[in-house]
């Protein structure tokens, strides 16, 4: 009778605990894979290399360079008012340079004030060589003018030989006389007007007389006086 009512663990009545779920649970879990326990290390080392990368990034100046998504947006359309830009500065310089052609066209059209300068200057070059001309003109030796020789030394025919001398150089108009008024100290040939004083020039250097003068009252334009 005793060994029939020793307990046994089939005598008890089954519960929740005599079924236990499958696998290891709590503390009594089962060793994890090589792979999910080197997980955190591999995160460490990436974090660490993305932070590493961010900071040379800030301070070489290189995250200026980065290309975001959105920023190809903005490219373009900075791009597309850089030629807006672009084409009206090209349209406005065509515009000034047909301005200018035309503003051209209308000076060369028009004389400059240097241009009427250079005008007047050439007239008035013009003008001063023409009264240059007829000055020189006026006076060139004239042979035709009328020459008086006065004879005021004690030589007879002496006035008449230098009256000669003229003739032989040209002059066709020479007369000898003796004087007849006052004498003037030294040899000298007179002319009347300007315009007879490159001819009184000449008939000094024909007779080999250097005095040469003006002066007024003459009867003939150029007298010539000889003297001892």
């Amino acid at each position: 009778m005793a060994k029939q009512d020793k307990e046994t663990y089939d005598s008890y009545e089954k519960d929740v605990y005599d079924n236990p779920p499958a696998g290891p649970m709590g503390v009594h879990r089962g060793a994890r894979s090589a792979a999910s326990r080197a997980m955190p290390y591999v995160i460490v080392i990436i974090v660490a290399l993305l932070a590493g990368l961010l900071f040379w990034s800030i301070y070489s100046g290189e995250i200026n360079n980065l290309k975001m998504p959105w920023s190809s947006q903005e490219s373009s359309t900075t791009s597309s008012a850089e030629k807006s830009k672009s084409g009206e500065s090209k349209s406005k310089s065509q515009s000034d340079s047909a301005s200018g052609n035309k503003t051209d066209a209308s000076n060369a059209d028009s004389p400059t004030d240097s241009q009427q300068n250079d005008q007047n200057a050439d007239q008035n070059a013009g003008q001063n060589a023409e009264q240059t001309d007829n000055a020189t003109a006026q006076q060139a030796v004239n042979t035709g003018t009328e020459v008086r020789v006065v004879n005021a030394t004690s030589i007879t025919g002496y006035a008449q030989s230098k009256a000669d001398v003229l003739t032989q150089a040209g002059y066709t108009s020479v007369s000898a006389s003796n004087p007849t008024g006052n004498v003037p100290s030294q040899t000298v040939v007179w002319y009347q007007n300007e315009t007879d004083k490159a001819t009184a020039e000449n008939v000094a250097q024909t007779l080999g007389i250097s005095n040469v003068q003006q002066s007024d009252g003459l009867v003939t334009p150029i007298v010539v006086v000889l003297l001892d």
